[in-house]
């Protein structure tokens, strides 16, 4: 189903991205791999290239500039490259009181997180439906289930990313396009210490990054709307409990996870 399939993965450079673009490439997928690191790309390129005999396409982008969206689609169509799948992971978080935080950072997590994500989106969605063809996948988290104190700012963007592509996936009913939202646990990446997240309840149990996105990649490739994994069986009953809790409970609940012990 995937050979000869091109992805376009987003943060492809590290964490599940990194994993995703093994797994498509293990399937026989070609790609165009997309992060800040060129360094790093250049090594996932020819890794993959001589390991399984793909193509491969690097695009250098910092995706939370203003115009880098339309940039990696306009590189991408004059390399004459059809995307099958779309798979918008890049992203990143940040612990601290808001008030408190740099607002610089925030602002720039909500445009990497955000915007960027539905501006690629946007861009390659008329071409997949045009096909009537193709694939997205827009990595979110558990956390967009829930109010987040002391990552006000990230729980918030992955609750637009899962309404966001919920809604897209509804207005596309009557097509062969499907729109997943993948929303792991807490995942053993950069993610986690980059968001100062260390020393907290939140890692104190991490999913596997292969493992999250083995999970993603299959369900994605199944067309299901959600794919929630990387949860031990004691999260994964707080997440269904959620919704029956106090707001006061969840928020007291969700903030003592993320202090520092």
């Amino acid at each position: 189903m995937t050979k000869n399939k091109t992805a376009l993965i987003t943060g492809a450079s590290s964490g599940i991205g990194y994993d995703l673009a093994h797994i498509h490439a293990e399937k026989g997928g070609n790609l165009v791999i997309v992060a800040r690191r060129e360094d790093k790309l250049k090594e996932l390129k020819e890794t993959l290239e001589k390991r399984y005999g793909i193509q491969v396409m690097t695009v250098v982008k910092d995706l939370g500039l203003p115009n880098a969206p339309l940039e990696v689609y306009e590189e991408v169509k004059q390399a004459g490259i059809k995307v099958d799948y779309l798979i918008n992971n890049a992203g990143f978080g940040g612990r601290g009181k808001f008030h408190e935080r740099d607002w610089e950072k925030d602002l720039a997590m909500i445009h990497l997180n955000i915007i960027a994500l539905a501006a690629l989106t946007r861009l390659f969605l008329p071409d997949f439906v045009k096909r009537n063809t193709g694939k997205i996948m827009n990595v979110s988290s558990t956390a967009s289930l829930m109010p987040g104190p002391l990552q006000a700012v990230y729980f918030a963007t992955k609750a637009f990313v899962t309404s966001f592509s919920n809604a897209i996936a509804g207005e596309l009913h009557d097509t062969k396009v499907t729109v997943t939202s993948l929303l792991p646990g807490a995942t053993e990446t950069e993610f986690l210490s980059a968001a100062n997240l260390n020393n907290t309840d939140m890692v104190k149990s991490t999913a596997s990054s292969r493992k999250v996105a083995e999970d993603g990649y299959n369900g994605m490739l199944e067309g299901k709307l959600n794919v929630i994994t990387g949860l031990p069986f004691s999260q994964r009953i707080q997440v269904a409990a959620m919704p029956l809790l106090p707001k006061s409970m969840l928020l007291k609940t969700v903030r003592q996870m993320q202090e520092v012990k």
